[in-house]
């Protein structure tokens, strides 16, 4: 019984009030799912390392060039974790430094909903529109 009200379910987090916003039942639901998160992308990491030594010969042409076209997709995924890797561990880093579910342009609280749906967000879905919007009109 101890341990149930130490984690909160995604509905309880859902329904506490405003006021609860990012006390520390809600920053230690994050922290654990973060965690969670860092764990699975590592795994993954050290899983494709694997798969790449296992499946580096293959004698017929077509079946190298499958390999291959396979290997370059791991290997982009496994980009695209490490980058979010980082990006976990900057949420941690913020969740120590009790910025974590804040807007990092307006200050405001990016929302459970969101940060449910990505816990790495660093701003609201306004401020981000704001951001994608100036992208396409100045370019990258």
């Amino acid at each position: 019984m101890a341990s149930k009200s130490k984690s909160l379910t995604e509905a309880e987090l859902v329904k506490m009030p405003k006021a609860d916003y990012m006390n520390g039942a809600q920053l230690r639901f994050f922290r654990e799912r973060l965690l969670a998160l860092q764990k699975e992308l590592r795994d993954n990491a050290g899983a494709t390392t694997e798969h790449l030594r296992e499946l580096s010969f293959a004698p017929d042409p077509a079946d190298r060039a499958t390999l291959e076209e396979e290997h370059a997709l791991e290997l982009r995924t496994r980009d695209r974790e490490r980058k979010l890797l980082k990006k976990i561990d900057q949420a941690l880093a913020r969740i120590d430094d009790g910025s974590y579910g804040y807007c990092e342009e307006t200050g405001e609280p990016i929302g459970i909903q969101r940060l449910l749906a990505r816990p790495t967000a660093t701003l609201t879905i306004e401020a981000q529109e704001r951001r994608e919007m100036k992208q396409k009109l100045y370019g990258e």
